[in-house]
């Protein structure tokens, strides 16, 4: 084979560069411009998918005639009106209340429950058809749990230039994890931890990962304590990294301005994780009462991930379908203890691998574990919004938050499975 005697490409990658890489392999880029026509304005290269642009402005929409389910208050209100101008909602209630604009569209939903738009707070988004199914599950703001490229990013750029193709996101960029692996092709900034010792475990390298993701304009760090509960060969129960690692990690993120999720199993690791000032702690299975004191105390979120770990049931392997059926019982517990202590508890699907589950799923979980109806419902909508720092802005239809909202053709107070088939999705005022 012959090969042609040229120079190595410069290992001097912009940050756009980088990032038109990830929308490339997220197919974002392809998605905006099969969007609209409008679309084309934005250039068709991938480094121009990937540059911030102006949001666009949102739909003009009045949803009539439903029932309408604050999850603040849990005041239902029949034959309600919302209205929706320029993607944001306007006015909300009682049809007495309301003055409806004219020239308008109007959405019927008489016969419907109407709910603001759901939040998946675990998630993890490679792809725009991935985005797209998530949106129209419901979930139209989302928390990335990372992505092995950036493609979160590229998925929070799209949501952003064109929210009728994906939810609202919070991006985590690449996970901050002792081995990289095939992570550390996705950035030359990278690719010098691929000689540390021992892995990403020294404060200069977890510094420097966290410090390149903050480079490449992510919305939150993203870390572990224990290996993955659905690799049969790996024990989740190992901690990877210690409190004081963990500390390094929280510190390098709060001095960008961020914070940090954790993957954690074990007691002990979980604790840990709080203890280095985390500000959620994902999966926990093994979490104790005096950790969920401690996270009352210092206001850290629990994202269980049930319907994940339940997946584990009934697999081929023994080993995975053994973890799923210790592990599910343990996470309902610690739940429904998360709930009635205080902590700020919210759902996630923990959704990979082009495998979307409807966030309605880990609501039916949360209602399954003993909270009520309309608490599980609030894992999705106003604790979720607290926790992604959108509070004020998702979670209700009230004025002056998201016109995000997803129509149920029965209520969610009497059955609440109906969460995971919403018969309309609109986002910023536009049916999806």
């Amino acid at each position: 084979m012959c090969v042609e005697n040229v120079p190595p490409p410069s290992s001097r990658l912009t940050r756009r560069g980088v990032l038109a890489g990830a929308a490339a392999l997220a197919g974002t880029t392809a998605a905006l411009a099969a969007s609209a026509p409008s679309a084309s304005a934005l250039g068709t290269s991938a480094a121009r998918a990937t540059r911030p642009a102006t949001a666009p402005r949102g739909g003009d929409l009045v949803i009539d005639g439903g029932t309408l389910l604050d999850p603040e208050t849990g005041q239902v209100t029949e034959d309600a009106v919302v209205v929706i101008r320029d993607g944001v909602v306007r006015a909300a209630g009682a049809r007495s209340k309301v003055e409806v604009p004219s020239g308008v569209t109007v959405l019927d939903a008489h016969g419907q429950w109407v709910l603001p738009g759901l939040v998946d707070s675990h998630i993890h988004l490679n792809s725009a058809a991935e985005a797209a199914k998530t949106l129209a599950q419901g979930a139209t703001t989302a928390r990335s749990g990372s992505t092995n490229f950036y493609q979160d990013i590229a998925v929070r750029e799209l949501s952003r230039q064109a929210p009728g193709l994906a939810p609202r996101l919070r991006a985590a960029g690449v996970f901050v994890t002792p081995d990289l692996g095939d992570t550390i092709l996705a950035d030359p900034d990278l690719t010098e931890l691929a000689r540390a010792k021992g892995g990403v475990t020294s404060a200069e390298a977890l510094r420097r990962v966290v410090e390149v993701n903050l480079a490449r304009g992510v919305d939150t760090i993203k870390t572990r304590v224990n290996p993955r509960a659905g690799l049969a060969e790996q024990d989740p129960l190992e901690q990877v990294y210690s409190r004081e690692q963990l500390s390094t990690i929280v510190a390098a993120a709060r001095r960008g301005g961020k914070e940090v999720l954790c993957h954690s199993y074990s007691a002990k690791g979980c604790h840990d994780a709080v203890l280095a000032g985390v500000k959620s702690v994902e999966h926990g299975a093994f979490i104790t009462e005096e950790t969920l004191h401690e996270m009352r105390r210092r206001g850290t979120y629990f994202t269980p991930t049930m319907v994940a770990i339940g997946g584990m049931i009934g697999d081929p392997n023994p080993v995975l379908d053994e973890r799923g059926r210790t592990y599910l019982p343990k996470l309902k517990a610690a739940a429904k203890l998360a709930h009635d202590l205080g902590v700020g508890l919210v759902s996630g699907t923990d959704s990979s691998g082009g495998e979307v589950e409807p966030i309605g799923a880990e609501i039916e979980m949360m209602h399954s574990a003993g909270l009520s109806a309309l608490d599980a419902i609030r894992t999705a909508t106003t604790n979720a919004a607290r926790l992604l720092g959108f509070e004020g802005q998702v979670g209700r239809l009230a004025r002056g938050y998201a016109g995000d909202a997803i129509l149920l053709s029965r209520s969610p107070l009497d059955d609440i499975s109906v969460l995971k088939t919403p018969s309309r999705v609109i986002r910023t005022g536009v049916a999806v």
